[in-house]
């Protein structure tokens, strides 16, 4: 298996060079992926909040991680419902707030991982300046400058 990063640099490079994205699914049987995505949620706030399954980051292990893989492999992995929490909102109200168990948060962060490398070197910086709330006002881009259509 190649480690991470060596994936990661391939897809970018891919990318880049606008080629075609092949075989990314087999991209999911590779463990070193699902620890670079674990080191990355791992801290999050909201890591040790159990899911549908009282799940939690503590409880990651190699065994869980190449579970996943193997249902992965044959095609068996279902993601679970999320467990709905309401929390308050400043005006008094609630809002719904649905927690994902940990290992589909996991499986997620590989593939934001995977796609993310590969999508990511094909936009430029001037794509990121104009947003879609811009676009809807008339606004484009004019070499650097913003302009809006009178």
């Amino acid at each position: 298996m190649q480690s991470a990063e060596t994936v990661l640099d391939v897809l970018r490079e891919r990318g880049r060079r606008g080629l075609p994205l092949d075989e990314l699914y087999r991209q999911l049987f590779n463990p070193q992926l699902y620890l670079l995505a674990y080191g990355r949620i791992y801290s999050n706030k909201g890591a040790m909040t159990p899911g549908p399954d009282a799940e939690t980051a503590d409880g990651m292990t190699m065994g869980k991680i190449e579970r996943i893989i193997d249902a992965l492999r044959h095609e068996r992995y279902r993601f679970k419902p999320v467990r709905r929490r309401y929390i308050p909102k400043k005006d008094g109200k609630q809002r719904p707030l649905g927690l994902p168990s940990w290992s589909d948060k996991l499986l997620g962060e590989v593939v934001r991982l995977l796609l993310e490398a590969y999508y990511e070197p094909q936009f430029s910086d001037h794509q990121s300046r104009l947003s879609h709330r811009t676009a809807r006002r008339g606004g484009r881009l004019d070499g650097d400058n913003l302009v809006y259509r009178r």
